[in-house]
C-alpha cells in the first residue's frame, strides 16, 4: 500500500503564497493546495494561514536526496517523528524553491519550512526502502539505530577522539 503523503506551509500576511506554492510545486507538482491567499496591497489585511493540500508521488523529492547523497540524513530526519504508521519532517521552502532539499530539525528556519506528513501502515521500512543505498551493504542502517543523528539534529560520531572507528570493529 502506498502512503498517504500531505503536505502544508504557513504564509505569513507579508508572504507571497504563489512563491510558497511555487516551492512546493518543486517536489510535490500534483498537490493540489485547497486555498491560496490573495496578494494584499500595503498594509495588508492578510493573516497568517496555512495552506495544505495532499500528493500522490514521493519520487521528486527522494530523487533530489540521491543526488544530494543525503540518503542516510534523509532515513534519518524523516523518522525521528514517526511512530510506525505516521511521520512528519520538515525541509526548508528558500531551498526547495531552488530544486534543493535542506531539512530542517527545528523550526525556525528563515525563509519558511514545508511540513510533509506520510502515513500508512510500516512506514518506517517503506523509508529504509526509499533511502537504500549500495553503502548500506557495508554499514547497514534502519530507522532509529544506533547512527542515527540525534533529535536535536547533532550527528552520532563514528569515530573517537583519537581517531579510532567505533562501529563495525572486527571482533575476532
Amino acid at each position: 500500500m502506498e502512503p498517504v503523503i500531505r503536505i502544508s506551509s504557513t504564509v505569513q500576511p507579508y508572504e507571497d503564497a504563489e512563491k510558497i506554492l511555487k516551492s512546493i510545486k518543486m517536489f510535490f507538482p500534483d498537490c493540489e493546495i485547497n486555498e491560496i491567499p490573495g496578494k494584499g496591497v500595503f498594509p495588508t489585511k492578510n493573516k497568517e494561514q496555512i495552506i495544505h493540500g495532499t500528493s500522490s508521488t514521493f519520487d521528486i523529492l527522494l530523487n533530489q536526496i540521491k543526488i544530494q547523497r543525503i540518503l542516510d540524513t534523509a532515513l534519518d530526519v524523516m523518522t525521528i517523528n514517526s511512530d510506525n504508521s505516521y511521520t512528519y519532517f520538515l525541509i526548508s521552502r528558500q531551498a526547495a524553491i531552488t530544486g534543493k532539499v535542506s531539512f530542517v530539525v527545528d523550526e525556525g528556519a528563515l525563509g519558511g519550512m514545508i511540513r510533509i506528513e506520510i502515513s500508512g501502515e510500516n512506514i518506517d521500512i517503506w523509508l529504509e526502502q526509499q533511502t537504500w543505498h549500495e553503502g548500506r551493504n557495508e554499514f547497514p542502517r534502519f530507522s532509529g539505530d544506533e547512527l542515527a543523528m540525534r533529535r536535536d539534529g547533532e550527528p552520532t560520531e563514528w569515530f573517537d577522539k583519537r581517531g579510532n572507528p567505533t562501529i563495525n570493529i572486527d571482533e575476532d
